[in-house]
């Protein structure tokens, strides 16, 4: 005889798989051919948008793309209406490039693609662009520079602009502005009743705060308004060095960073990869300069040091950040934040390159990828009122930010990579935690899904973050029905 407990789960199961079911019927119904199914060109479409395997291997019973941002409003009205007979769960996808599995799409649930809402457009003075949240980075900067102007937005232009926009954003203008959402003057927002508001500092001021930094937790985005500057072509130097360089890169890195008069037009990523196959390192940076020129000052150091090869491009905004587009891979996020020193970023590379050496992946090979990020001063003062952003960070927090990114060949590696990722981020933290250095910030969009990034943000922000969710959405809409990203009550 079957276990209670068993049926009754699986009673639950079949109850709200009937249950999204009848919700995609009813999206259909509203919205017609927006709404697709698995045998469906549309579907497939979205299903193979994203860039990591495990969020393209999650099967939602229907998927809708809405045309408007009313059509927006309209489905979350259906998927959030309370009906005894059901509960429908969903997902919202911008660009499709968090690694965090569920984050933007959902088994047996309703995912919503945000892709067709792509528009970009100006204000009448040029000083705000209306950017839809569907769409992709390298758009918007195309758009905007025949006007020669930019805004704070993705350094990938591949990636979206609502995802990037709701969790923070760093750009190659950051420390010049500032965090992307700092810049963004109004959003236009669905909430979980289905109304569509404006939020920015004079209407609902309190959700406008909440929306920098709180990712999907209080609305559907369908509008960024976001402040433009006048901007011409950039510099962007792509140096790919032997593993052996790393004291000497690493060295460069930090001096880069801890100047104490930090050069506003810098934007660096610095990249050890370690390949399980070759058992060796390489290190690309791409040291990019928001001025066309090709040899700046502040990199001098950088590019002393011996490299295997060395690419410059002076072109505009939209030209270098159009990055080729990667194919879909087994991949993760997970990050940490440090106060500056050189010796444990040494410290650092040789824990990691003991562990990756060690580590043996079940099938396949692993890229251990380590991004470094530099945090400065742009990030961490507000550019454009005290409230700019929910992140609390102040003077003390200038330091780097550390992005490990694996990717593998084999699906059959992927748990003992997650959990190897894990335990390797942890060691870090532990060596640094031991040196006073650890930084409690984890940036938001570059964290695992088992990491507390809304927790990091100190002081009262999560409390902060509650009592805007219940103000908004009363029926718990974005924390009950969207279980995917960062919830606020976990």
């Amino acid at each position: 005889m079957a276990n209670p407990a068993t049926i009754l789960s699986l009673m639950v199961l079949l109850g709200f798989v009937a249950a999204t079911q009848t919700c995609c019927a009813d999206l259909q119904q509203a919205l017609g051919t927006q709404v697709s199914f698995p045998d469906q060109f549309q579907y497939q479409l979205t299903e193979s948008s994203y860039n990591a395997l495990q969020e393209a291997d999650l099967k939602p019973t229907c998927i809708l793309r809405p045309n408007t941002a009313n059509d927006v409003a309209r489905a979350v009205s259906i998927l959030s209406t309370p009906k005894v007979y059901r509960k429908c769960h969903f997902a919202i996808k911008g660009g499709g490039h968090n690694a965090g599995i569920g984050f933007a799409n959902i088994n047996d649930g309703v995912t919503i693609d945000m892709a067709s809402l792509s528009s970009v457009s100006l204000s009448s003075d040029q000083t705000v662009a209306l950017v839809g949240a569907g769409g992709k980075w390298v758009d918007v900067y195309a758009y905007l520079n025949t006007f020669n102007l930019t805004v704070a937005g993705g350094r990938n232009g591949n990636v979206g602009v609502g995802g990037l926009l709701v969790g923070g954003g760093i750009s190659h203008f950051s420390p010049r502005v500032g965090w992307a959402c700092d810049n963004v003057v109004n959003f236009e927002v669905v909430l979980g009743n289905g109304s569509l508001v404006s939020a920015n500092p004079n209407i609902n001021p309190d959700l406008y705060l909440a929306l920098k930094g709180g990712a999907n937790n209080l609305g559907v985005v369908t509008r960024f308004d976001l402040a433009t500057f006048p901007q011409g072509n950039i510099s962007s130097t792509l140096l790919v060095s032997d593993g052996s360089q790393a004291p000497a890169i690493l060295k460069a890195f930090t001096d880069i960073t801890t100047r104490p008069e930090f050069d506003i037009h810098t934007s660096l990523v610095t990249t050890p990869i370690y390949n399980s196959e070759t058992k060796a390192w390489s290190i690309i940076n791409i040291a990019v300069y928001t001025e066309p020129v090709e040899n700046p000052p502040v990199f001098a150091e950088l590019f002393s040091i011996p490299n295997l090869s060395r690419q410059i491009t002076i072109g505009s905004v939209s030209a270098i950040s159009n990055e080729t587009e990667r194919p879909a891979s087994n991949t993760l996020f997970a990050t940490a934040t440090f106060k500056p020193s050189l010796q444990l970023m040494l410290e650092m590379f040789d824990i990691m390159d003991k562990y990756f050496s060690a580590f043996t992946a079940p099938s396949g090979s692993v890229q251990w990828v380590v991004g470094f990020e530099p945090l400065v001063a742009g990030l961490i003062q507000p550019s454009r009122g005290v409230q700019a952003n929910l992140f609390g960070l102040d003077s003390k927090n200038i330091g780097f930010i550390l992005l490990l990114s694996p990717t593998w060949s084999d699906a059959a590696s992927t748990d003992a990579v997650q959990e190897a990722a894990r335990e390797v981020l942890g060691l870090l933290e532990t060596h640094a935690e031991s040196r006073g250095l650890l930084q409690k910030f984890q940036y938001l969009n570059y964290a695992a899904p088992y990491q507390q990034p809304l927790e990091s943000f100190g002081g009262n922000k999560l409390q902060f973050l509650r009592k805007v969710s219940s103000k908004y959405d009363s029926g718990r809409v974005f924390q009950d029905q969207v279980p995917g990203g960062f919830k606020l009550w976990q």
